[in-house]
């Protein structure tokens, strides 16, 4: 039996980000040469053509307050959404649109146009690693899951970074046809079926400025200058010539952290950065001050879900021009 059309309706603006359209609309074209029937609308405020992120113009197919109904909405992001306040009228077509589909789901920072039209209020949700904490900030209401690739809440969908709009769109296909079909979608692709891990594993650890006490920083500068030496918290707070207690306390008050997280997280990306340059876990360890590989392991495991092996086939290399690189058929 041919199964019903399904309608999806994708709300563009001038800016989005290229790869938040194409990504999910190859998996849906794809998935229509293994059976499935979804046909993609793309719509604006006005109706009009909009610029995208690469300079290319993509026509749209309606305006906003022309389209009919759709059995999924799809809202896509942009650099720029984020750093702003988002425009009333794409807020406003949102809830809009929302109101009228059967389910609804934005890529990367379309989350943030999601939370602009009241769409995540009381909802689970996520972005971008980037851009979490700043939508957890502007959207009080909504519970941020930051290591998330997607997360679904009911009927409400929403995916991390751009090419997670991919791992969105494949659960959306398995969702409506089955494990089978949406793998198949995925080895033509040649893309995962559900990646490991949390989207962690592509983020830096210590994002952000560094901390503005000067206490803190000279604790920083320290341990990031000798990762192997003695950083307990007796340690640390006889070289700041404070106590125990009052470090700890700086650190919760400026950093929501604790010191020795903070020491794990310095070593942490310094083990990481080791790895990328080539040094096995082993060495990557102990230059980087973990007591042994386990401990190393342990960690990789809390911070990002893989082990310091699998983390290094995975982002060191494509493997370009080797034969492992090639793909099978």
């Amino acid at each position: 039996m041919e199964p019903d059309e399904h309608s999806i309706g994708v709300l563009v603006f001038d800016g989005m980000k290229m790869l938040d359209l194409s990504g999910p609309a190859e998996v849906f074209t794809e998935a229509n040469r293994y059976g499935a029937r979804y046909r993609l609308t793309l719509v604006s405020v006005g109706g009009g053509a909009v610029a995208t992120s690469i300079g290319v113009r993509v026509p749209v197919d309606a305006d906003v307050t022309e389209a009919s109904a759709f059995d999924t909405l799809l809202v896509v992001g942009g650099d720029q959404v984020p750093h702003g306040a988002v425009a009333p009228d794409l807020a406003a077509a949102a809830r809009e649109l929302a109101s009228r589909s059967g389910r609804v789901a934005s890529i990367c920072t379309g989350a943030f146009i999601l939370g602009s039209a009241g769409l995540l209020d009381g909802r689970r949700a996520t972005t971008h690693w980037q851009h979490t904490a700043l939508l957890a900030r502007r959207c009080p209401a909504a519970r941020v899951e930051p290591d998330a690739l997607y997360v679904r809440d009911g009927a409400l969908y929403t995916s991390a970074g751009v090419t997670a709009g991919i791992d969105l769109a494949l659960a959306l296909v398995e969702h409506d046809h089955g494990p089978d079909l949406a793998r198949g979608v995925a080895r033509s692709l040649v893309v995962y079926m559900q990646r490991a891990g949390g989207q962690s594993q592509f983020s830096a650890s210590l994002q952000g400025p560094p901390p503005r006490t000067p206490v803190l920083r000279q604790i920083q500068d320290a341990v990031q200058a000798d990762p192997t030496a003695d950083h307990g918290l007796g340690a640390l707070a006889a070289r700041v010539r404070v106590s125990p207690r009052h470090l700890t306390r700086m650190f919760r008050t400026e950093l929501d952290t604790t010191p020795m997280r903070y020491v794990e997280l310095i070593r942490f990306d310094m083990a990481k950065a080791l790895l990328d340059a080539g040094h096995n876990a082993t060495e990557a360890a102990a230059r980087s001050g973990f007591p042994s590989y386990e401990s190393l392991r342990r960690a990789f495991a809390r911070h990002l879900g893989v082990s310091p092996t699998r983390y290094q086939r995975r982002f060191t290399t494509t493997g370009a021009g080797t034969r492992a690189s090639r793909a099978s058929h």
